[in-house]
């Protein structure tokens, strides 16, 4: 207990071993070790260790142990459990996982439960939860999330073992975020923003796929015709940047989980990570909607044309646009111009008027209403040559700001490109790139976590981006750079 172990010389020792009998480790800082702790045909409680810097983070072995509340960063493997026998039902709970290759890995035999763990993915290849030979296996509650720009990254690989997995949550850049095989029962799970969703690869009459929530995936159910009780709808989180996954008050994913699996307060189940026996209680918020995104217009002759991507929260009822012939303007009463169901709105370009500018809002049933868009400048020209898409290169303010942990920064491209986009701190120092490659002309989103590296949290302050995009002629034709704040 309170032990602080630091490995300086050897990347094949070890931290702290557990065998043949009932022990206690906790409140020990193990660092640059193999193993940190090794647990062997002992029944022990691990808890409120942080590991920091090692190949396998807790190693379980014969083992009926609590592994508790641990913090396993920058880890290759982050908790891997085995046994002899179907004999042995060890319980992970509540650790928070970085790591490079797998979050939890189960080997042979053993029966363990897995449940309300927080996993990052945080190198090519890794897996949150990867099954392997063992005889059953629990899996609740758990978020995996996938960062960015990484490849052949998976939520949940199942095997052909009896696995119920249930309220689990995978967001990010994901190849797959469940892979499904025989035996295995999936319900109440939300899968959001990867490639593929719930990709089903085996074939038996013993699969359950049900009350599950595919949304924003480039696939959202695979290899299978999803039945009703699985659906693909906003699920209108409080805030998944900071990775708030609570439900709002008109979210879709409510009472809507399996009827025989009950909440906490003994209503039906929620589908997503809180619902469920091992889920929360917890108040709904009534929430504004998110800004509306990508305000774009096109010059056509006399009009403007107006478009914008659709809200999709599930309260969603209207928008509300607003319009001055001066930059940074407020959006209020003086400047509203109409209320609006469409995406779209054209305008009669009046005489005399070489500029409006444009702020869009999103309202909901209750009548709450977002914060404005990014404005938007269209300067009319005597250039007879229509349509004109008034959709120059442009670097929005990130969302939200200040932020932490993440935050998104937006921007367009009038035409393709080679994109740079740098992150530096206020000393002019390089913390991240964030896009380097050519991008097509349009609108782009990219995700900015406030870490260094894989490990390393960055302090609070303020923080400087940086756009640059060069033509196909290798031709530098745009820059910009805007100031962000983390605060912690």
């Amino acid at each position: 207990k309170g032990f602080n172990i630091i490995v300086s010389n050897s990347r094949e020792a070890s931290g702290i071993y557990s065998g043949y009998g009932n022990s206690i480790i906790e409140f020990n800082k193990i660092i640059n070790t193999h193993t940190s702790i090794y647990i062997s045909d002992s029944n022990t409680f691990a808890s409120e260790n942080i590991l920091i810097n090692v190949e396998i983070g807790i190693q379980l072995f014969n083992s009926n142990s609590n592994v508790k509340n641990n913090q396993i960063t920058n880890v290759k493997r982050g908790i891997l459990i085995d046994a002899f026998t179907g004999n042995y039902y060890p319980i992970v709970e509540e650790n928070i996982i970085s790591c490079e290759l797998r979050g939890v890995g189960v080997g042979f035999n053993s029966r363990p439960t897995i449940r309300n763990n927080i996993i990052f993915l945080n190198g090519d290849g890794a897996i949150g939860y990867q099954g392997g030979g063992s005889d059953s296996v629990w899996v609740y509650n758990n978020l995996v999330v996938a960062s960015d720009g990484l490849d052949f990254l998976d939520g949940f690989t199942n095997t052909t073992v009896p696995t119920i997995e249930f309220n689990n949550f995978v967001i990010g850049e994901v190849e797959t975020g469940i892979i499904v095989w025989n035996f295995n029962h999936i319900k109440n799970n939300v899968v959001l923003n990867g490639f593929k969703g719930i990709h089903k690869g085996g074939s038996g009459n013993d699969i359950i796929i049900k009350y599950n929530n595919a949304w924003n995936n480039n696939i959202n159910y695979k290899s299978f015709i999803p039945d009703s009780t699985n659906i693909s709808v906003d699920p209108m989180v409080v805030n998944e940047d900071s990775l708030d996954f609570h439900l709002q008050m008109f979210s879709p994913l409510i009472d809507a989980g399996d009827p025989d699996i009950l909440d906490l307060d003994g209503t039906r189940s929620d589908i997503g990570l809180y619902g469920g026996p091992f889920g929360e209680r917890y108040p709904y918020l009534d929430l504004a909607p998110k800004p509306p995104r990508n305000l774009t217009a096109v010059v056509d002759s006399q009009y403007i044309n107006l478009s914008w991507n659709k809200n999709t929260e599930a309260d969603f009822n209207s928008y509300n646009l607003f319009r001055d012939t001066t930059a940074n303007f407020t959006a209020d009463s003086t400047t509203f111009v109409v209320n609006l169901t469409d995406t779209f709105y054209v305008q009669i370009i009046p005489p005399g008027i070489d500029a409006f500018y444009y702020k869009l809002t999103a309202v909901d049933n209750q009548g709450n209403e977002s914060k404005p868009s990014e404005e938007l400048p269209v300067i009319i020209t005597s250039i007879n040559e229509y349509p004109t898409t008034v959709s120059d290169y442009r670097l929005y303010q990130n969302y939200p700001n200040p932020f932490n942990p993440s935050t998104k920064i937006a921007y367009k491209l009038k035409e393709r490109g080679y994109v740079k986009l740098y992150v530096y701190d206020i000393k002019g120092e390089l913390v991240e790139v964030l896009v380097n490659e050519v991008q097509e002309a349009g609108y782009h989103e990219v995700e900015f976590v406030g870490q260094l590296g894989k490990s390393t949290n960055l302090s609070s302050g303020v923080y400087i981006y940086q756009i640059m995009v060069k033509n196909g002629n290798n031709i530098p034709v745009f820059s910009d750079m805007k100031k962000m704040l983390l605060l912690k």
